[in-house]
C-alpha cells in the first residue's frame, strides 16, 4: 500500500467518485465528482476505471507529502500546483519522490483540479460509492461524509508505469465561451413568451450563493404563468425557478424532489463545464432536444 499525507486542505476538498445511484428513493443524493470530464481523464492517465475514487479540490489550499516515491495524475484547473515550489501543469501524470510536497494555491483557470491515484485512493463505499455528500454525512476517507483534513493519509493500492498527457485535442478547453446546453423540461411551456426569450438571449451571471448543491443565476426575472407544482424528482443539472424568478442549477449534491417549476436541465458536458466557473462569470443557455444532447454525450465517451 502506497500512501500520501495531508499537509493543508479546505472543507471544499473532497474525495469524489463517479456518485452515488439507485438510491434516491430513499432520499439519498447522487454526489460524485462535479466536473466528471476531468475525473475521468485523471483516472485514465493512470489506466484506471473512469469512476474510481479521486481527490476533488475546489479552489486550491490543498497540500500532501509522498511517504514514498508514487506516480499520480493531475486534471481539471489550473489551481497553481506546485511540486517542492516547481509549477505543475494539468492534464499529466507524473512522479512524486518521497518527502515532495504537492500543494495547490490558487485558482488560475477553473475552479475545480482532480488529482488521482492507481487504482483508486482507499475508501469504504457507502451504498455503493465512495462520494462525500457533507449534508448527507455519507461517504469520503470514513465513510461519514467528512472533507479532507490536514493530518489525514491518503492510501492507495495500485501500481502504474504510465507517464502520459491528455492529447491536447481531447483537453477540454476551460477558457470557451460556448452556451451551456439545455435539454427542454416539462414546464417550459408555462413561461411567459417574453421570459423565455430572456432565457435563452442573455448572459446570467454566476451567484457567489453557489455549492455543490446548486449555482444561482443572476439576470432578468423569468415569470413562470402554471399552476402551483406538486414535487416531482429532480435530475442531476435541473434548471429550477423559485418565485423570484432567478433559476437555481441544481448539482450533485442537490436534494431527490422540488416543487419549483423548470426549464429543462443542463447536459452532462455543459454540467462539467459550469463546474469549472467562478463566481461572477457570465454564461448562456441554449436549448436542445434530447436526442442530440445524448448523441454528443455517447461521442464524447469515445475519446476515452
Amino acid at each position: 500500500m502506497s500512501r500520501l499525507t495531508i499537509e493543508a486542505s479546505t472543507p471544499l476538498c473532497l474525495l469524489q467518485d463517479a456518485g452515488r445511484f439507485g438510491v434516491r428513493h430513499l432520499g439519498v443524493t447522487q454526489g460524485g465528482a462535479a466536473d466528471w470530464r476531468s475525473m475521468a481523464w485523471a483516472n485514465w492517465l493512470l489506466g484506471n476505471g473512469l469512476d474510481l475514487p479521486v481527490i476533488e479540490i475546489t479552489l486550491g489550499g490543498f497540500a500532501v507529502v509522498a511517504e514514498a516515491d508514487c506516480l499520480l495524475a493531475l486534471a481539471g484547473a489550473d489551481l497553481g500546483a506546485q511540486i517542492d515550489g516547481e509549477a505543475l501543469a494539468p492534464w499529466r501524470s507524473f512522479k512524486l519522490r518521497k518527502g515532495q510536497k504537492l500543494q495547490f494555491t490558487q485558482p488560475l483557470l477553473g475552479a475545480r483540479a482532480y488529482l488521482a491515484a492507481p487504482g483508486g485512493f482507499s475508501a469504504p463505499k457507502v451504498l455503493g460509492s465512495s462520494a462525500t455528500v457533507v449534508r448527507e454525512e455519507l461517504g469520503g476517507l470514513d465513510g461519514f461524509g467528512l472533507p479532507l483534513a490536514k493530518g489525514a493519509s491518503l492510501d492507495y493500492q495500485g501500481e502504474t508505469l504510465l507517464v502520459r498527457e491528455v492529447p491536447a485535442q481531447h483537453r477540454p478547453d476551460l477558457r470557451l465561451d460556448a452556451p451551456l446546453d439545455l435539454v427542454l423540461g416539462a414546464q417550459i411551456g408555462q413561461f411567459s413568451g417574453q421570459s423565455l426569450f430572456d432565457a435563452f438571449n442573455s448572459h446570467w451571471t454566476l451567484d457567489s450563493r453557489a455549492d455543490r448543491m446548486g449555482i444561482r443565476l443572476l439576470g432578468t426575472a423569468l415569470q413562470y404563468q402554471g399552476q402551483p407544482m406538486i414535487s416531482e424528482g429532480i435530475p442531476l443539472g435541473a434548471v429550477q425557478v423559485p418565485p423570484d424568478g432567478q433559476p437555481i442549477v441544481l448539482l450533485n449534491d442537490r436534494q431527490t424532489i422540488g416543487g419549483y417549476p423548470r426549464l429543462g436541465a443542463l447536459t452532462p458536458l455543459a454540467l462539467a463545464r459550469l463546474a469549472q466557473y467562478l463566481p461572477g462569470a457570465k454564461v448562456r443557455l441554449r436549448p436542445v432536444v434530447q436526442d442530440v444532447a445524448h448523441r454528443e454525450h455517447v461521442e464524447y465517451l469515445k475519446r476515452f
